[in-house]
């Protein structure tokens, strides 16, 4: 063999199509080679077969597209156009699957769930005669 054969380079001709990425081929908006990338350089399994990163993505998109969506409503209800930590915590602890997967999650600045205890609610009187006596008293 000549050298230049052997550093001849493979080009792409003008009439063969534009690369395409993994991505595009599977249809999703997660990077499916920089997953690829991730799962080979965290040492996870000695090799890693090539739809294993398209799966991840597109579970990764999947949980992110459901966890924003669910966040939106939750600005709209709030009357807001952006979604903050908050939106999130509450769309994820409003939904069981999310609250079970993410439990033992900590969102910073998401706060907690309003809830208010039922005992600590003041009691509905059925007809109270005075208005001073619909309460519990503290008289003996």
């Amino acid at each position: 063999m000549s050298e230049k054969e052997v550093t001849k380079k493979k080009t792409r001709s003008k009439k063969s199509e534009p690369a395409k990425s993994r991505s595009f081929r599977a249809g999703l908006q997660f990077p499916v080679g920089r997953i690829h990338r991730h799962l080979r350089d965290g040492r996870y399994a000695a090799r890693i077969g090539a739809g294993a990163p398209v799966y991840l993505a597109a579970v990764l998109e999947y949980l992110a597209a459901e966890i924003l969506e669910l966040a939106g409503n939750a600005s709209r209800d709030n009357r807001k156009q952006r979604i903050i930590p908050r939106h999130i915590q509450l769309a994820i602890r409003n939904d069981e699957e999310l609250n079970k997967l993410l439990s033992d999650v900590t969102i910073a600045s998401g706060g907690v769930l309003p809830n208010i205890h039922s005992i600590l609610l003041p009691r509905k009187s059925k007809g109270s005669k005075m208005g001073s006596e619909s309460g519990a008293s503290q008289e003996i």
